[in-house]
C-alpha cells in the first residue's frame, strides 16, 4: 500500500516542524489522489506513536477542482462522471485524469487541474486550530 509510505513522508515532515515547536497539524488529501484515509491515518497514528511525538492531528480531503483551457469552465470529479475504475487509474498519477475526462460544458479534453492533487502537511497555529482553519 502506499498510503504507508506517504505516512512515512508525513511523519518526516512532521517531526522536522514538531522539534521547530509546532504540535497542530492537518494532513490535507486531495481527491485525486484517491488514497484511503482511514489506512492513512492508521499508519501515521502509529508513527507517531513509535516516534513518541506529542501532537494533534486532523484530516481532510480536499475536493478536486478542473478547469477546461478551452471554455474556461471549472467542475469537479463528480461532475465529470467519473466511475471507479477511472478513479483508481487515476490515483496512481493524476494528471493522467485528462485522459479520462472532458469538459461537461465543451467536451474538450484539454483540462488542468486547479486543486485536489497529491497530499500536504499542514502546521496549525494554536488558535486557527481551535476554530478548524488555517495554515501556518
Amino acid at each position: 500500500m502506499h498510503e504507508w509510505a506517504i505516512a512515512h513522508a508525513v511523519l518526516l515532515s512532521m517531526a522536522e516542524a514538531y522539534r521547530a515547536g509546532a504540535r497542530r497539524f492537518r494532513v490535507v488529501v486531495g481527491e485525486l489522489q484517491n488514497i484511503d484515509l482511514d489506512a492513512l491515518r492508521g499508519y501515521i497514528d502509529e508513527l507517531v506513536r513509535q516516534e513518541g511525538l506529542d501532537v494533534e492531528v486532523d484530516y481532510s480531503v480536499e475536493e478536486a477542482v478542473l478547469r477546461c483551457n478551452r471554455c474556461g469552465h471549472r467542475f469537479t470529479l463528480a461532475e465529470a462522471g467519473l466511475g471507479e475504475d477511472e478513479r483508481e487509474a487515476i490515483h496512481f498519477l493524476p494528471e493522467a485524469v485528462t485522459a479520462y475526462v472532458r469538459c461537461p460544458r465543451c467536451g474538450s479534453r484539454d483540462i488542468a487541474v486547479e486543486r485536489g492533487r497529491g497530499v500536504r502537511l499542514v502546521a496549525l497555529r494554536e488558535a486557527e486550530a481551535a476554530a478548524g482553519g488555517g495554515e501556518a
